[in-house]
């Protein structure tokens, strides 16, 4: 099992989560492969998917030597987290905040990445233990916000699902966030089997990412 401190250190390095609603495990293994030639760190497959426990089981079967760091999204509460981590989810990804699934990542030492989209829930989120804020919709709150949040809470590590494009990505990272999640922006190409469309649309974001931190 990678080390906590190692799985957020991937992801913040890249800065790019690809969030997957893959119809089954191939679909999602494809697009886990056109991600990895892309440069992504991390996948997260989300609740919506059709047993989705298998298919992070599958993932982290497959790959197994840190390729790709396979997470679970769309987390309620802390049993759905439990069966996540079991299956071999190494991070866990919620759209609010449930103290309890917190709370039973932190004591498994897996990275938990719980939503908000108010300066109250931000402050809540961290207060219980949250690694990262999700911003979430994003396309409701903007690079803006995070912008706007960063003035009273510098600290806060934030990360927008929702919204984020390869025309707005460079903003959202100057606004400060450590990382952004991608969904259909970044694996539309899956359901027309184009999957190296995926791997060239994340070479873009990861190129946007780096140029907007300053990065050769």
């Amino acid at each position: 099992m990678i080390p906590k401190l190692a799985v957020l250190q991937k992801i913040v390095d890249a800065g790019l989560v690809a969030v997957v609603r893959a119809e089954n495990a191939d679909q999602a293994r494809k697009i886990a492969d056109a991600c990895i030639k892309g440069g992504v760190a991390a996948i997260e497959i989300t609740f919506t998917v059709p047993g989705a426990v298998d298919v992070i089981k599958e993932l982290a079967n497959t790959y197994k030597s840190g390729e790709i760091i396979i997470g679970a999204g769309t987390v309620l509460d802390p049993e759905t987290a439990r069966a996540a981590i079991l299956a071999g989810a190494q991070y866990v990804v919620s759209p609010s905040l449930n103290v309890e699934t917190v709370k039973l990542c932190n004591r498994y030492q897996v990275p938990i990445m719980a939503g908000a989209m108010t300066i109250k829930e931000i402050v809540e989120a961290m207060e219980a233990g949250s690694d990262i804020i999700k911003i979430f919709p994003g396309e409701s709150m903007g690079p803006t916000f995070v912008k706007a949040v960063k003035g009273p809470l510098p600290q806060a590590p934030m990360m927008p699902t929702g919204g984020v494009s390869l025309d707005n990505v460079a903003e959202w990272i100057k606004a400060g966030c450590v990382a952004v999640g991608v969904g259909g922006n970044l694996t539309a190409g899956a359901k027309k089997g184009d999957y190296e469309s995926i791997t060239a649309i994340a070479q873009q974001f990861i190129a946007k990412i780096r140029e907007a931190r300053g990065q050769k």
